[in-house]
This record gives structure tokens, C-alpha cells and sequence, in this order.
């Protein structure tokens, strides 16, 4: 639970040059500066949102600050009111499909914008200069592109459906994330790109009949409703504009002239497609034809814009524009783009411009400008990195003088601990219901970025101050997760197996008369050409062949028993694989292993010190392992999740765990690599504590070998992270009690029947990022203990992968854009 923190918004009411700069603004003054320290800045702008009540935009020079000004405005404010405008995912001048789930994130927030009543609670909006510099759909044509969907409403499915296509939903067999849609006879699923829940329209004929949520994951009905609102969820609305007349004047005055034969090619191909109505998957790459529109128009009449460092909005601005420029003039050099393609963003000019016409208010830091301005009185707050008997000195002495002390800690509990060892009482508290008064302290539990002295008597100190490190404070959002299937959708062309003739390759659909009467079969084809006809009610008996994506799979022949042969070789190695589980499932059940403690004030400590907040995955999976280590029975569980959504985090954890009982540990790597990788890490995140950790790999040479093997044998060395070289009978441990396998499947067959022999004997904690298909995990949850990481860190950005031709100049943009994220 986030700590609530409004009440000390009124504590600035205090300072003159606050309640000076308040009046300015309440009387519409044009053009007001005001300089303050960095680290107030979330603090000052939360206590304007809350004494002005307009809806505000702020301007930052980069993204990472903008994202980091939303998660500190929210801790003051709630962050239900606090948006995020990313900047575009796409490659500049790129025909380059762009991340989708960035495309969401920035419909939503226009959503919002448009969606805003009068009399509703007003947003604050942040965006980045890049961001601002993007131009967006026009608000009229985003506007009008929302529309209701009532119970009893009269309209086609197939024409509801291509209405939908055309502001941006995609076709789907399974409605699982936002911007999906899919159909099955009278029954039509929609997610809209703003909704909580995906929606299930049931139609009667042309007649809407039932609208419920469900849930994406089960896909069961949850609610009856009598009405959902659906609006875009593409910034690219040519739909609106379709049947205008300028739309064939707008594309035929693009000149091509300078365009090699192949892109010229290809641009008519693309505007065809526009003139048709439809979207290329590059959409993005022609939003400037009809995009013309910023981020500003969006706002309403009394918007107040905050301008965080506008000389250096104004340098980024204006750098950015010089390196869109040039890239513009080499594309258009090399025939890649056409000489009068319009720019896809404003310039520092032009948004001036738009700007101007808007009540600003410019923040700049302490001592950064010599004009005329409302000086705030914030001064940095010492830093007392772990020194708690110095911070309780300071602050005894400060709150005999009337001074008022905030603490706002993650670990609030502990440190009330360390403090009533020095003489301090104070009690961890989720909310401050009143403004502390003068000579008292206040402990709160919750996650600030930085702290600060407002009037030389009112102190915030943070974790930062007081320990040397904060965490980063994530705003996560769950939403579902699409897991791999194993029975998907099938397409001609597709290789698929059937459940009694084997492989086969699917060339399409035909209809064939039988007895008066017409029915669809799927068209199969086997080797030798032969061709089977399944009825399309069978379709159950076929699924997608799934095998190695670089070998194509071998057709099976009708009419031998080459099939049955497989499926009873197969039946075989299952069996054969299951009784293998039981039994050692079996010998672990009766085996006593070794019960680890209960948490130490070290482990809480270690967990402390973590500088990010964990994901509900990352919690409940170190919840289950933390179990697990606890019964007598040795663990065996498996952690899967992408890279990056912190496994390892978990492991660390549970070695450390084993640590605190005197236990020795062991981290497998399939690489090399990856065991340094891991040696930095784990070295990097138990640094502070009396831990002996080695790395055993190829890259040591024989004597370092020998001397970790003797630390090994001795119990000296704590942690060893190594390849298969931990595997060998060379290998004796004091007293092993946990054993960290990353990638077991990149291990060979006699390292994973050496592992096999470990799970009896030791705790056996297995990380992988390989997906595994749904119906495969459902069914494997019964036998082998498992937890799945479905929820990515907020603060790592969406990976892209680009298949295209060799080009060293887009590796050299790729590149760029990169650094700039």
C-alpha cells in the first residue's frame, strides 16, 4: 500500500513566494517562471494540481525523465490522474511496424484526454520533447471515431466488424489483449484499446441481444452490461476520411519522381491499399500524410503547460530536428523516400507557436537563471548513507528547535527498529491524516525518489538520504498474457498433424456434394501426392504441427502403418519419460532433505536492498521457493519467465536463504558467458555481506581451478556459478544444500541424468525463459512444482526484433534510436 502523502501538500501554503506565484496563475497570467531545487519539483507540481485543479501537461526534455516525474508526482497525488505520453516506438522513416503495445499506451492517454468531462477530477499529462514533437491524429477525427455499443442496437456483425478493422482493432481467433477482436458465428469479442475487460456481443440476426465481460484468460462470461464504449485504437484514422473526396488529390500529389524502380513499386502498392481504406502493417510509416495534429490540441481551453528546463526542451527539440533532417535528405538522396513526403513531426518553431497560445509556467533550477523569479526555499536534505546514529543525533538536536522531520522509507518497520536503538520512538504509519506538527517526527511507509528542507525547518528524508539508495517506484499494470497454444489457427500452407493419418501439409477448403446435400472439407495433403478430405466438424482430430522452425517436417504416407509406428514409438518414450518422473518423485517423497530457517534480519536486509519494487510474479514466486525450502522434503521447482523479469532476483534470494543456514550453493549455466554474467551479479548484489562466491569456467586457469575446488571441498567458498565443469567427479562439496539451474534443456543427456540424481539429495531451484504452450503447463502444474513470471518490469523498455534485409545504414539508425531511448 502506498503511503498518502497529500496532506503534506498543504505544508507549501507557508512559503510567500508560493502563495505569490498561486495568485499569477490563478488570474491567467500569461508567462511565469519559477526556480526551484530538482528535487522538489514532484512536491511543487502535486501542491499546484491540488490548489489550482486544472488540468495540466508537462514538458520534459527526455523520456526516462519524463517516466520518472510520473512515478513521483504519483506518490504524492494518487496515480490514477497521472498520465504518461510515450513517444512513438518506430524507426524514423521506417517502414517498420511499431510496438503495439506503446501504440496503446498513447490511444489511452489521448482517450483520456478526449474523454474528460468539465466537472470530472482534471489530468495531468507528462510527455518528453520527442514526444511532443510527434504529430497525432486530429482530435475532431479521434473524437468522432468513439462510439457506443448498446443492448438492442440494430446492425450488422460483418459491418460492426469492418468499422472496427478500420480504427485500428486486429482480427483475432481468441480475444486475449486490448485492440483484438474476433467473431464465431452471432457471437462478436471486442476488447477495447481503453477497457479493463474485453466484451462478448451475442447478436439475434442484426439485433444485439447480451453484452458481458469475461475474462481474457479463461474466457468465461463475468457481468451482464447494457452498454460499452468503444473508441480507436490507431492513431493512423483514415476510415474517417475515407470516402472524402481529397483523399485520391492527397496521395497522387505525393512525387515519386526521385524513387528507385523497387520503392517506387512498393509505394504504389501501400497507396493503393490507403485509397482502398485499409491499413498497411507500416502504418505508421504514412500516419504524416494525414497526421497533422499535436498532443496540445488535445488539452483543454484552461490547461496549464509546465515546462520543465525550457532551454534544454528547446536544444533537444531543436537537435532531434537537425538529425530527422538529415536522415530525411539521405533517404530522399537514395531514392528511399519521396522528395515532398510531409515530416511526421513539429519543430521547435511551430510548437512554439501552438505553446504561446497557452498559460505557461516555466521551471528551471535553483540558481540556473539570473531573470526575474519566484524563488522557492528548498535546499537539499543531507545525506547520512546508513548512518543512523548520526541522522538521530541531527535530528533531536533539530526537533528541540520546532524543526518537523518526514521520513518515508520502503523498509519503514526496520528502520523504526534502528532508530528506537538510538532513542527515537516512531511507529511505521500508512497515511499522515493531518500535517505533522513543528518538533515531531513522522515515520511512513512507502517508496519517494529524493527528499529535501522546504523553509530551513520542514526536513523529508528518504531512502535515498538515509540509506544511499531508493527503490525505483513501478506503476504496474497487470494484463493478460497470451500464452502459447498448441491448437491454433491453421492456414493454407500450414504443415498439421492428425490425430490418425500423420502428417500433412493443408491446401485449403473445398465444398463437395454428397446425397443432395453440400458440406466443407479441409483439403490435406499427404506424400506421393495422395489427398485426404476431413469434414470441417472434425477439425478437432487436427492441430498445427509445432517441430524445428528450420527443418521442414517429412509428410507421413496414407495407407501404410508408418503413422501408427511413430505414435507407438512415442507412446513408448512417454511412458517410459513419466515412469522415470514417478519414480524419482517417488524416492524424493520419502527422502528427508534439510529444512532452512525461518527469514534473518540479514535476509530482510538483502530483500531491502533491492532498488526496484518487485513484480506480484516476482513476490509470489519467491513466496512458493521460500515454502518449499522450509518442509523437509528437497525442493524442485521451476521458475519461468522472460529475460529480464527477474528470476534471478529470486534466485539470489533463495541462495542467500541457504547461505544463512551454512548450506553451500551451487548456480548451473549452460555458457560461459552466462556464468559470468551470473558472478557479476550475484558479486554486485551480495557484495556487502561476509560471502565467498567463485566462478568456475573455462576462462580460470588450472591453478584457480584447484584452489576453488579446495575452497569447495573445505566449505570456504559459499556460492560457485559454473558450466557443466561443476559436474564432473572432481567436484566435492562440504555441504551442499541448494543447487540454481539456469537453461537445464541447453545441458546435455548425462549432465541432466547427473541433475536427476541431485533432485533426491538437495534442494533444485531451475530457471528457464523458454515459453512452454498453455495446454502443456496446465498439464504439468500437478507434477512438477512450477511458477510462472508473467508480469514485465514497468521500467524495461519493449524489445523489438526487425527481420529485414542487410543494410548498414538502418543498423546505423536502429543504433541511434536506441541510445535515444
Amino acid at each position: 500500500m502506498q503511503l498518502n502523502l497529500t496532506q503534506l501538500l498543504h505544508l507549501i501554503k507557508g512559503m510567500p513566494a508560493y502563495c505569490q506565484l498561486l495568485e499569477e496563475l490563478k488570474q491567467q497570467k500569461d508567462n511565469t517562471t519559477t526556480a526551484l531545487l530538482n528535487a522538489a519539483k514532484p512536491y511543487f507540481i502535486a501542491a499546484l494540481y491540488q490548489d489550482l485543479k486544472l488540468p495540466i501537461l508537462i514538458i520534459t526534455t527526455e523520456p526516462e525523465n519524463s517516466k520518472k516525474l510520473r512515478e513521483q508526482i504519483s506518490a504524492w497525488c494518487g496515480s490514477n490522474q497521472v498520465k504518461l505520453f510515450p513517444e512513438s516506438g518506430g524507426l524514423l522513416y521506417q517502414r517498420i511496424a511499431s510496438d503495439t503495445s506503446t501504440d496503446l499506451e498513447r490511444i489511452q492517454v489521448l482517450s483520456a484526454l478526449v474523454a474528460s468531462e468539465p466537472t470530472a477530477e482534471p489530468l495531468i499529462t507528462i510527455v518528453s520533447a520527442s514526444a511532443l514533437m510527434q504529430k497525432v491524429a486530429s482530435c475532431k477525427d479521434f473524437t468522432s471515431a468513439w462510439h457506443a455499443i448498446e443492448l438492442g442496437m440494430e446492425i450488422e456483425p460483418l459491418h460492426l466488424l469492418r468499422w472496427w478493422q478500420a480504427i485500428g482493432y486486429r482480427m483475432e481467433s481468441l480475444v486475449e489483449l486490448p485492440g483484438q477482436i474476433s467473431r464465431r458465428g452471432g457471437i462478436v469479442d471486442i476488447y477495447p484499446a481503453t477497457g479493463e475487460l474485453p466484451a462478448r456481443l451475442e447478436f439475434l440476426g442484426n439485433t444485439i441481444d447480451s453484452i458481458r465481460f469475461f475474462d481474457p484468460e479463461s474466457q468465461r462470461s463475468l457481468k451482464t452490461v447494457s452498454a460499452i464504449d468503444v473508441g480507436p485504437a490507431t492513431e493512423l484514422l483514415l476510415s474517417i476520411r475515407a470516402n472524402k473526396p481529397e483523399l485520391a488529390p492527397l496521395l497522387g500529389d505525393i512525387d515519386r519522381t526521385n524513387l528507385s524502380p523497387e520503392v517506387g513499386q512498393k509505394f504504389q502498392q501501400e497507396l493503393a491499399t490507403l485509397l482502398n481504406g485499409e491499413l498497411p502493417v507500416n502504418w505508421q510509416f504514412y500516419a504524416p500524410l494525414f497526421n497533422a495534429d499535436s498532443v496540445l490540441s488535445y488539452l483543454p481551453q484552461n490547461a496549464l503547460l509546465i515546462l520543465d528546463e525550457p532551454a534544454a526542451i528547446q536544444r533537444t527539440i531543436e537537435s532531434l530536428d537537425v538529425e530527422a533532417s538529415q536522415l530525411f535528405k539521405e533517404k530522399s538522396d537514395r531514392g528511399e523516400l519521396p522528395a515532398n513526403f510531409p515530416r511526421s513531426y513539429f519543430n521547435w518553431e511551430e510548437l512554439k507557436l501552438r505553446m504561446e497560445k497557452r498559460q505557461r509556467l516555466l521551471l528551471t533550477a535553483w540558481g540556473a537563471t539570473e531573470e526575474e523569479c519566484h524563488r522557492l526555499n528548498f535546499v537539499s536534505s543531507p545525506s547520512y548513507v546508513g548512518q543512523l546514529p548520526l541522522l538521530a543525533k541531527k535530528a533531536k538536536k533539530l526537533l528541540k528547535k520546532k524543526h518537523r522531520f518526514i521520513l518515508v522509507s520502503h523498509q519503514a518497520s526496520r528502520l523504526a527498529e534502528l532508530l528506537g536503538e538510538e532513542g527515537i520512538i516512531a511507529s511505521a504509519v500508512t497515511e499522515i491524516r493531518q500535517i505533522p506538527p513543528p518538533g515531531s517526527l513522522t515515520l511512513g511507509q512507502g517508496l519517494l525518489a529524493s527528499g529535501w528542507v522546504m523553509n530551513g525547518d520542514s526536513h523529508l528524508l528518504t531512502d535515498t538520504e538515509i540509506f544511499g539508495f531508493t527503490k525505483q517506484r513501478r506503476l504496474v499494470k497487470k494484463r493478460p498474457v497470451p500464452r502459447h497454444k498448441l491448437f491454433i489457427d491453421i492456414t493454407p500452407g500450414d504443415y498439421v498433424v492428425h490425430t490418425e493419418h500423420g502428417i500433412a501439409r493443408l491446401t485449403g477448403v473445398t465444398t463437395i456434394s454428397s446425397n443432395h446435400s453440400q458440406r466443407e472439407y479441409l483439403v490435406l495433403e499427404y506424400a506421393a501426392g495422395d489427398r485426404l478430405y476431413v469434414p470441417t466438424d472434425q477439425i478437432d482430430r487436427m492441430s498445427r504441427y509445432i517441430g524445428a522452425a528450420e527443418r521442414l517436417p517429412v509428410l507421413s504416407r496414407l495407407g501404410t502403418g508408418e503413422w501408427m509406428r511413430i505414435k507407438q514409438k512415442a507412446s513408448e518414450s512417454a511412458a517410459n519419460t513419466a515412469r522415470e518422473l514417478l519414480t524419482l518423485y517417488a524416492a524424493r517423497e520419502v527422502v528427508d532433505g534439510f529444512a532452512f530457517s525461518p527469514d534473518t534480519l540479514w535476509q530482510q536486509e538483502l530483500e531491502a536492498s533491492f532498488p526496484y519494487v518487485e513484480t506480484p510474479d516476482q513476490i509470489a514466486a519467491e513466496k512458493q521457493v521460500k515454502e518449499d525450502m522450509a518442509k523437509t522434503k528437497p525442493m524442485d521447482r521451476l521458475i519461468l519467465g522472460d529475460v529480464g523479469y527477474g528470476k534471478t532476483e529470486v534466485a539470489i534470494r533463495a541462495a542467500f536463504k541457504a547461505m544463512m543456514d551454512s548450506k553451500q550453493v551451487v548456480v548451473l549455466v549452460p555458457t560461459t558467458l552466462l556464468a559470468e554474467q551470473h558472478f557479476f551479479t550475484f558479486s554486485q548484489r551480495l557484495g556487502a555481506f561476509p560471502i565467498r562466491i567463485e566462478a568456475l569456467s573455462r576462462l580460470r586457469s588450472h591453478e584457480e581451478q584447484r584452489v576453488i575446488l579446495d575452497g569447495l571441498a573445505s566449505g570456504v567458498v559459499d556460492i560457485c556459478i559454473g558450466t557443466h565443469r561443476l559436474l564432473q567427479k572432481d567436484i566435492v562439496f562440504k555441504d551442499l544444500g541448494l543447487v540454481i539451474v539456469d537453461e537445464e534443456q541447453r545441458f546435455g543427456v548425462s549432465h541432466k541424468e547427473y541433475l536427476k540424481k541431485m533432485r533426491r539429495e538437495v534442494d533444485v531451484l531451475t530457471l528457464s525463459a523458454t515459453p512452454i504452450p498453455r495446454t502443456l503447463h496446465m498439464s504439468l502444474v500437478a507434477v512438477r512444482d512450477m511458477s510462472l513470471m508473467e508480469t514485465p518490469p514497468e521500467e524495461r523498455l519493449p524489445i523489438k526484433t526487425y527481420v529485414t534485409t542487410y543494410d548498414e545504414r538502418l543498423i546505423r539508425e536502429a543504433i541511434l534510436s536506441e541510445l535515444e531511448r
